[in-house]
């Protein structure tokens, strides 16, 4: 990935951009990192989904600082998503959307915090959303109207999200939106962050599961070949 700099109304923040290789256009995916930020583990996903012929964008959420940004992240999570995460994601989606080397569909991918706000933003101009295990209070009812397809991907044993997979495929149905949740079983929250932290997350419960990552991924590229124009590579995802 390369490191650019993305203009959003609240000022410039850095993000990283994965570019696939051979000719273009290709469609884009805005890439919403998990509460430890930009790292290795947000930027092999980037360079993946550029593998699989998809121009990624991941923007620094906590470019303005950590400390000051997520307590106004979670107000803005919880709340109908007025703020300055919108609308930093929102420009990456612009930003996408007017590169000459993307087709003009932009799908967006999230994990914990940046799934929610996955969730949060689908109603606003994207292609498709793919939320990993979306953090925050689901308020479901409230923000999915008028929703873009949704590709979810949730933990059987991830305290944070008890009974949100069901609910969040009822009220789709509820609005006719095109979807596919799943839930996996024996695997809880941030079970496909490949953090290096790994061991201490499996202490806890959480952590990486290699057979459920690649399930949900072959799912997504299935689900964006679907709502965007095609991505993959011949021969099937590399994931």
């Amino acid at each position: 990935m390369s490191s650019t700099q993305l203009n959003a109304p609240d000022g410039p923040i850095d993000a990283d951009l994965a570019t696939p290789s051979g000719e273009g256009p290709w469609p884009g995916v805005v890439v919403l990192h998990d509460m430890l930020g930009i790292g290795t583990a947000m930027r092999e996903t980037g360079r993946m989904l550029a593998d699989n012929g998809y121009l990624a964008l991941a923007p620094d959420l906590f470019a303005r600082g950590r400390v000051r940004c997520v307590p106004g992240m979670i107000r803005e999570l919880m709340s109908r998503g007025e703020g300055s995460t919108t609308r930093d994601i929102l420009a990456a989606r612009d930003r996408l959307a007017s590169d000459p080397q993307c087709t003009g569909k932009v799908a967006i991918v999230g994990f914990c915090l940046g799934g929610g706000f996955a969730l949060l933003v689908a109603p606003r101009g994207f292609d498709a959303a793919a939320p990993f295990y979306p953090a925050g209070r689901p308020k479901y009812d409230e923000i999915l109207r008028g929703s873009c397809p949704v590709v979810a991907s949730y933990g059987a044993r991830d305290p944070m999200n008890i009974g949100g997979g069901p609910k969040l495929e009822r009220r789709l149905t509820e609005l006719g939106v095109d979807h596919d949740v799943k839930t996996y079983s024996g695997v809880g929250h941030s079970f496909a962050d490949n953090h290096p932290s790994q061991p201490l997350l499996r202490v806890t419960g959480l952590g990486y599961d290699e057979d459920a990552t690649r399930d949900a991924w072959s799912r997504i590229f299935a689900f964006f070949d679907t709502h965007l124009s095609p991505g993959r590579q011949p021969g099937g995802p590399n994931v």
